[in-house]
């Protein structure tokens, strides 16, 4: 593996989910294969779960990590070719790159959209930049359109739950209290769609994805008759992708116990962060269907057998 952007990158999806879980069972197999290599996490937004689980699964390899917030620890930095810089950016992405790719032999960037322009988001310079400029291995902590790290842990935890079966699984939009991505639902079609499984996205009108990474899954727009009969409920918010970076409030679209009972006794995934009793209420999250937690821990597992990959190809 040269570089981990997008579901594109693995050969087969559903067999690096399985990879993961092998490595699961024995973390440290592999530790001698980050002798000596060092790994570079840039951020440009704040991480918990994709930082403490990048540097955990760097230090299950035998890895080195350098941990760079850019907006307190950096200049900040200029992505527009040919911009005359004579204003805030005091360096160009450029020769940030490239220095920063000369210190470590892997580079993983962190960066949310502005969402103010759907074009300039989902042109993803920031990644582009460090993908043409830093000369090392680049690997997507979360970018404007696209999150596979957290996408290929999910994959991961339904496979540990679902086993060899073909489970519905459903993404529904959740309310929200302000204006987020449509990264990790993005990715999270691209990555269920592309393991050929069963999915179903519900969402209110008008909060359609882009069908770049949808074709194939089936758009309900009632979600009570989405969750019959669904094996996984992946519950997340997105703001609007046709009327760009809106916010859509309609607290109806909770998600709480009355709603899982309609599924086939259906396990509970979210990301996290998650706004309780906004999102998803107290009684869904703290229920015998949540699986959360377990979805986070894989963090670590997804991101290991990506950095795996990318040291065996060094």
């Amino acid at each position: 593996m040269k570089q981990f952007l997008s579901a594109n990158d693995a050969d087969d999806p559903l067999q690096l989910a399985r990879e993961a879980i092998e490595i699961k069972k024995d973390p440290y197999e592999f530790s001698h294969l980050g002798e000596n290599k060092v790994l570079g996490l840039i951020f440009f937004n704040p991480s918990l779960r994709t930082r403490m689980s990048m540097v955990r699964a760097a230090y299950n390899l035998g890895m080195k990590v350098i941990t760079l917030n850019v907006t307190s620890d950096s200049w900040q930095l200029e992505t527009e070719e040919g911009a005359v810089m004579d204003k805030g950016h005091a360096e160009h992405v450029r020769e940030a790159a490239a220095v920063m790719g000369s210190y470590c032999d892997i580079l993983g960037v962190r960066s949310f959209p502005g969402l103010r322009s759907r074009e300039e988001d989902y042109a993803e310079k920031l990644i582009t930049s460090f993908r043409n400029y830093g000369n090392v291995p680049l690997i997507n902590m979360e970018s404007a359109s696209l999150h596979p790290l957290q996408s290929l842990a999910d994959l991961m935890t339904i496979k540990e739950f679902a086993g060899n079966g073909k489970p519905k699984i459903v993404l529904t939009w959740a309310p929200h209290v302000k204006s987020l991505p449509q990264s990790v639902a993005n990715s999270f079609a691209q990555w269920i769609i592309a393991s050929n499984m069963d999915l179903t996205i519900t969402h209110p009108e008008e909060m359609e994805l882009s069908s770049e990474f949808t074709a194939g899954a089936t758009i309900e727009y009632d979600q009570e008759k989405a969750f019959q009969s669904a094996d996984f409920i992946y519950v997340k918010n997105w703001s609007s992708y046709k009327d760009y970076g809106k916010l859509h409030k309609d607290s109806w679209w909770m998600v709480d116990e009355r709603k899982l009972a309609l599924t086939n006794n259906a396990r509970l995934m979210h990301c996290l962060p998650v706004r309780r009793n906004v999102v998803i209420t107290d009684g869904a999250l703290d229920s015998n269907h949540s699986i959360v937690i377990r979805q986070a821990e894989n963090r670590i597992y997804s991101a290991q057998v990506v950095l795996k990959k990318i040291l065996e190809a060094l």
